[in-house]
């Protein structure tokens, strides 16, 4: 009799979860209920798929409303009638139209109208709701001799009373309100709860006509749905075989670009994936990504292709990858195997500007009505769900911050209890929709036939179910996303082609590869603005590694990942690494896994290494071991089939005879690191990109700054990049009106900025600028450019401020003397050319006082970095002359040296407490690099970004020099009084 149950993807309305709802109806005796979020169908999948566990039949609708206000609540009879549902409410989600009070003529949906005291003429399929308080009314009313046209509209949002205030603070965050100023009109009466069959019974006793309505619309729906079924677009031509041939033919052309010898080997390889691929029904899904290269390369584009499809010989056949599985002996099982139900992953990585283009070919070429975007949901953390309760009771920031760090409710006030509490409950809720980050998804029927859809700012729908509900369904995403990477290496190619007429093969990576230039680089660490290579962190591990060669790099992309780091992985694989004698005990130690994990000395470092360990060590299945790997995501690992497999595994080792602490510590790895290492296709991907940018940043350092800074830096802030530019013997010019564009360029040797990163000059008139100049010429002096171009005069005085008119030989003071003259003490944009010049008098002004200082505080705060080195600013001469180039004389020694701070990472110490790596730049712009352990990052904290006094002990491991800072003191810079004095 439930026809009106919120789930809490009735976001910020409804409180609980799908499997809490099911457990509390079939305890409270019913065998059918309804799901009605409001306006979406999000968990309707998902409610359908849980039903069969609890015994309970599942109907599911939508509950129509204009904000709180509820329209009318729909209800599918069929499968046929959630599409028509979902098309419904696509339409006035994508127009953003409010809904009528008339509902329209559906074919296979019921709906029911919220009570009126006034008879209506009713369709068939529509019915009046009455709820337990509209029945103190129905008698009074005609409705009362029209009982056949009325049903049980009880609404079930909460259980109990702590859900009810768990309620009304959800809609008061919805409001961003206090929850003592909600209104009654945005929140649910308390009798919206949920009530037990019998409740029911008993209140609608006297109606039983209404009740044996209910039941009856409820019998009359018939929701089967079949999960786990393939329903990605099945055919890439018109047939199966068709393109099983298409796929066929076109991997053995890729093997003429590829290969300049096919040995057995690699067509052995290649009949095996080809024939699985065929078995499995994923010929299309390769095809479909094939395509989609070809049209990228097409139009120019780079792409990367990496993902657990990088594993495979036909995808860098097809040029999906540029990963070759035979040289790096990449394993088949992670890509693909004969018990795998859903095709590997292809995560394709565009330019950020090319990839709206892509994503729009796939609209226009699959259709609108069976592409959308994956969705997603943003959920209350800990932190998001204290603030946003905290903020409901009107609590400050400074409180709800407190009671963060310290929630314990002994030591709090009333609301600070209530704030405690609550969070604690909502932690886990979604708060809305969003998008996935790269999901596509390409449905073989229309998108409708499962979810409503959102419309995106740019155009493009969107699911308003997650990914592991798509899973369910047998809908498995493309991945295609940007990165800023590719951006930045399609622009250095078109960098050195203007200024070199040079054409680079970018593709060319095995020649790469074996560049001793390159090599040095990379065992240096000296991989600044370098795709994945340049963090400080990365820049450690590969010296510590010496990594000079590919496999070193594909390693290092995957163990610098958290879960490898986390489970202590990756500082074994460094100690093994360095020392045999180390790696010969792990081989004693456990000499099955360390023959499995052979090439990574017995460590795991690769997502495959999870299949490989449950297979071959502890005996699973091959589709048993991909559960588990799969198992690591949260989501899939709270369900019963990754249970079994775990207690598999266990009962398997034990049943070998591995000793118990043994294989607790290889699950305790499994555990910790699978859900976050890379496969290793995917990091031979990322390191086939990392060679590609390391040999555009030996050759062409300065074309590389520049298209990095273009493509908005990377790792760290663009001040550090145009000082990796000048260290390889670039000038750097502030903007000028008569050489900059609107991003920066190089000119020889000089780099001049552009107005992009001007945050106060508005990109009309930035852009209309460089018309201007293209059009007529340079501009004489500044009065030539306020006359032929029309600015405000407080976007002129950025442009003066920043130095942009000093052809003109003149100071800033004198030029904002002449623009407050040329236009008049205005704002107002002068807006026409002066045809004929009159003479204006010109002043004779005293000479103004300026300094160099004045230029780096205007350019700090105009272009957010200083052009001039942050040593040339201070106010004290260096405390010591002592540089990076020192250091390695100095080790186990205590030092004093002076860095400016670039970037500082915080972590936990083995007792619980913050600690901090620092990473700085020498005079020289050499690399220092700190630990501050607990005790002296409390008493010696970091005071903002400058130039501090470091003291403390040289230290080394494995080639890496550390600072541990004993004590840190921020030196102070100049100021405009320190100068004029």
């Amino acid at each position: 009799m439930l026809l009106n149950c919120h789930s809490y993807y009735s976001f910020k309305y409804g409180t609980l979860s799908v499997e809490d709802l099911l457990k509390e109806v079939t305890a409270g005796g019913f065998t059918t209920i309804a799901l009605t979020d409001i306006n979406n169908t999000a968990a309707s999948l998902d409610f359908v798929r849980q039903c069969a566990a609890f015994g309970v039949r599942p109907v599911v609708g939508i509950d129509f409303r204009n904000g709180t206000q509820q329209q009318y609540v729909a209800i599918a009879k069929n499968t046929d009638g959630f599409r028509e549902l979902n098309a419904f409410l696509t339409l006035h989600l994508h127009e953003k139209r409010a809904f009528l009070p008339n509902a329209p003529s559906f074919k296979h949906a019921c709906v029911v109208y919220p009570f009126t005291s006034e008879l209506c003429d009713l369709k068939e399929y529509e019915y009046v709701g009455v709820s337990p308080q509209d029945l103190l009314r129905l008698p009074f009313t005609e409705w009362k001799n029209h009982q056949h046209k009325l049903v049980v509209l009880q609404t079930a949002s909460f259980r109990n009373k702590r859900d009810y205030n768990i309620h009304r603070l959800l809609r008061a965050i919805d409001k961003n309100t206090l929850l003592s100023k909600l209104p009654k009109s945005e929140q649910a009466d308390f009798e919206d709860r949920y009530r037990s069959r019998s409740e029911l019974l008993e209140i609608y006793r006297e109606y039983p006509k209404i009740i044996e309505n209910t039941e009856n619309l409820l019998n009359s729906c018939n929701m089967e749905f079949e999960f786990g079924s393939n329903k990605n677009k099945k055919h890439f031509a018109s047939s199966e075989e068709e393109d099983f041939e298409l796929l066929k033919r076109e991997a053995c052309e890729g093997l003429k670009y590829r290969y300049d010898q096919v040995t057995d080997e690699i067509l052995d390889r290649l009949n095996k994936e080809l024939k699985v691929i065929r078995e499995l029904s994923f010929c299309s899904y390769f095809l479909i990504n094939w395509d989609l290269v070809k049209y990228a390369m097409s139009k120019g584009y780079y792409h990367v292709g990496r993902g657990s499809g990088a594993n495979s010989l036909v995808a860098y056949l097809l040029r999906i990858t540029n990963v070759d599985p035979i040289d790096l002996d990449l394993y088949f099982e992670r890509f693909i195997n004969p018990f795998r139900t859903s095709p590997p992953d292809f995560d394709i990585d565009f330019s950020w500007i090319d990839r709206d283009d892509v994503t729009h070919y796939l609209f226009d070429k699959y259709g609108w009505d069976r592409v959308a975007l994956l969705g997603t949901f943003i959920t209350f953390n800990h932190k998001s769900a204290f603030r946003e309760i905290g903020k409901v009771f009107g609590l400050p920031d400074e409180e709800i911050t407190r009671l963060q760090k310290n929630p314990n409710p002994d030591q709090a006030d009333e609301y600070g209890k209530w704030v405690i509490r609550y969070s604690r409950y909502i932690a886990g809720f979604p708060s809305h929709g969003s998008i996935h980050s790269s999901g596509i998804l390409i449905a073989d029927e229309p998108i409708n036939n499962y979810s409503a859809t959102e419309l995106l700012p740019k155009g493009f729908p969107s699911t308003q179910f997650d990914m592991y509900i798509a899973e369910d369904l047998g809908l498995h995403k493309f991945d295609i996303l940007s990165q800023r990477g590719l951006g930045k290496i399609k622009d250095t190619l078109a960098i050195i082609k203007q200024n070199h007429g040079i054409d680079i093969d970018i593709h060319n990576t095995k020649l790469f590869m074996e560049d001793v230039r390159i090599k040095r680089m990379l065992k240096r660490g000296e991989a600044i603005g370098c795709f994945y290579v340049e963090s400080p962190a990365m820049r450690m591990l590969l010296t510590k590694l010496k990594a000079e060669d590919y496999k070193r790099l594909v390693a290092a992309s995957s163990i610098i990942r958290p879960g490898v780091a986390k489970s202590g992985m990756m500082r074994e694989y460094i100690l093994r690494f360095q020392d045999e004698n180390r790696r010969e005990e792990a081989r004693r130690e456990i000499p099955d896994l360390y023959r499995i994990l052979e090439e990574t000395y017995g460590v795991m470092v690769y997502q495959e290494d999870v299949i490989k360990v449950a297979h071959y060590f502890a005996g699973l299945s091959l589709d048993e071991a991909d559960v588990l790997r799969r198992g690591m995501s949260w989501k899939f690992k709270q369900r019963n089939e990754f249970a079994k497999v775990r207690d598999k595994f266990f009962s398997n080792c034990r049943q070998k005879g591995y000793a118990d602490a043994i294989v607790q510590d290889i699950w305790r790895q499994i555990e910790s690191f699978a859900n976050y290492a890379f496969a290793k296709g995917h990091s031979a991907s990322y390191a086939v990109e990392s060679f590609q940018a390391l040999y555009l940043k030996a050759y062409y350092p300065l074309e590389y700054m520049v298209a990095t800074l273009n493509n908005g830096g990377g790792f760290y802030s663009a001040q550090l990049y145009l000082h990796e530019a000048v260290m390889h013997g670039a000038t750097v010019e502030a903007p000028c009106v008569n050489r900059s564009s609107w991003e920066n360029r190089i000119q020889g040797r000089t780099i001049w900025l552009g107005f992009y990163l001007l945050h106060d000059l508005e990109r009309t008139i930035g852009k209309n600028l460089i018309n201007e100049r293209n059009e007529n010429g340079i501009f004489t002096s500044l009065r030539d450019f306020v006359n032929r171009f029309p600015v405000s005069l407080e976007q002129l005085i950025v442009l003066i401020r920043v130095g942009a008119f000093r052809f003109t030989g003149k100071g800033k003071k004198e030029l904002l003397w002449d623009a407050h003259f040329l236009l008049g003490h205005s704002k107002k944009i002068k807006s026409e050319k002066t045809l004929f010049q009159t003479e204006v008098k010109e002043f004779k002004l005293p000479d103004l006082w300026k300094h160099q200082l004045e230029d780096a505080f205007d350019e700090i705060e105009l272009l957010g970095l200083s052009i001039q080195s942050p040593f040339e600013l201070l106010k004290d001469e260096l405390p010591s002359d002592l540089k990076a180039c020192h250091l390695p004389q100095l080790i186990n020694r205590y030092v004093r040296i002076v860095g400016f701070l670039i970037t500082r990472k915080p972590t936990k110490a083995s007792n619980g407490k913050i600690m901090f790596f620092g990473t700085w730049i020498d005079l020289d712009g050499h690399w220092i690099d700190t630990v501050h352990f607990p005790p002296v990052a409390k008493e010696y904290p970091f005071r903002g970004p400058g130039c501090y006094c470091i003291e403390g002990k040289v230290t080394v491991e494995y080639g890496f020099l550390s600072i541990e800072v004993s004590k840190m003191e921020r030196m102070p810079n100049l100021s405009l009084d320190d100068v004029t004095k």
